[in-house]
């Protein structure tokens, strides 16, 4: 079947951005036909991967060009909010890069984006289409029946570098349970479905960047923590990360317990980081492990060595891009939504403040029927101070980082 080709346009080619432009590339009836990146080494990393690109100098001057049909925000997570206004004014359909925004001073914006921006917003939340997470989503209800409890593990390397060291700063990042752990509590919130009501957290930096200096400033980004989220709906969902723990074989590991039975995914990090005297790299597995204790089966889940190539996300990345595609030619729907990323980061915020502050953080993120766009109610984030008999539990065993 003959399909409209789709001309992107690109705001970022960092590392993520790299990442979609090799993507796009895989596409059916698909071009790259104009770039901003600021970055010399940046522009000419990109220059390779579209040598049919032109480079713009500014986002004003994306937007007003007439020749593209889709745009792709990958730039450092503290611009977002401002390109996608800046994009509004010769709207088209967009998928910009997690985490949507950084403090709670921007997500006042989101409304006013969601009324002015007139064409499909996507969130980029990949995790959602690695090929494990899609079977375990899949086969929770067979085999797990009602769920009850979430567990999502990332044993991982550290922050790699970005240009500027941006992303050494919470200023800029919304701080680790914003910019990396966003794509978890999107999970959470896709596989229980239900919404936040409570966040408890216990985090720190005790490995990585202690020794960096940058301008004189020390890094403040946390390398590892627990997160504790209760929703409306009954279910528990935990997060556990450490980003000093890149020996790990799988880098996710996602446990989905129910009523029946156990689910889980196993998803190994990327594959340009395994050490080729470590044998062939791992492959995603599923395993189910019912109450009965007959009848579990472990199986591998293959990924296109080609779409393992062309990204870090275990083909999530070309995935999520397919779905994309068929909603900027009119013929599929968004499936992550401004307001799911706005929920997202609201979760990873309390979970930052909570663990700063060693208390339990409230959250209103109920949904609200309206006749257009969803309502993005992620505002009321209050902390809520810790029963006595709690707190002293507290005192004699500190967890806060």
């Amino acid at each position: 079947m003959n399909q409209r080709h789709l001309r992107y346009g690109i705001v970022g080619c960092g590392m993520m951005g790299r990442e979609h432009i090799r993507n796009i590339s895989l596409l059916d009836a698909a071009s790259i036909v104009a770039i901003l990146e600021p970055d010399a080494g940046m522009r000419a990393a990109a220059a390779e991967l579209a040598p049919g690109a032109n480079f713009v100098e500014d986002v004003g001057a994306l937007a007003l060009r007439d020749d593209i049909d889709a745009l792709v925000i990958a730039s450092p997570n503290h611009l977002h909010l401002d390109q996608i206004e800046a994009l509004s004014v010769n709207p088209r359909p967009l998928l910009v890069e997690k985490p949507l925004y950084t403090d709670m001073a921007q997500a006042a914006r989101l409304e006013a984006i969601a009324a002015s921006y007139k064409a499909p917003v996507w969130v980029a939340m990949e995790y959602r289409y690695m090929p494990a997470v899609h079977r375990l989503i899949q086969e929770i209800p067979e085999s797990a029946g009602d769920l009850k409890m979430l567990t999502i593990r990332e044993h991982r390397f550290p922050f790699l570098a970005k240009i500027g060291d941006w992303n050494r700063f919470n200023s800029n990042t919304g701080g680790t349970l914003v910019e990396k752990c966003c794509h978890f509590f999107d999970l959470m919130r896709l596989i229980t479905g239900g919404e936040a009501v409570r966040v408890m957290a216990s985090a720190g930096q005790a490995v990585n960047h202690l020794d960096e200096r940058y301008k004189g400033k020390v890094p403040d980004i946390w390398d590892h923590g627990f997160v504790l989220v209760d929703f409306d709906n009954g279910k528990r969902a935990m997060l556990e990360l450490c980003m000093f723990a890149e020996g790990s074989r799988f880098q996710e590991k996602i446990s989905a317990i129910g009523s029946t039975g156990m689910v889980e995914a196993f998803v190994p990090g990327p594959t340009r980081f395994w050490p080729e005297d470590a044998g062939p790299p791992p492959v995603a597995e599923l395993v189910v492990s019912p109450r009965s204790m007959t009848g579990g089966r472990r199986e591998e889940i293959e990924v296109d060595p080609a779409l393992l190539a062309a990204g870090d996300h275990n083909g999530a990345t070309f995935y999520q891009h397919e779905r994309f595609a068929a909603v900027a030619r009119g013929t599929g729907k968004i499936e992550v939504g401004l307001d799911d990323g706005a929920k997202a980061v609201a979760i990873g915020l309390a979970a930052q403040a909570s663990a700063a502050s060693g208390k339990a953080v409230m959250l209103d993120c109920r949904r609200r029927a309206t006749r257009s766009r969803p309502k993005i109610q992620v505002r009321k984030i209050r902390v809520q101070e810790i029963p006595a008999q709690q707190d002293r539990k507290r005192k004699r065993n500190p967890g806060a980082g």
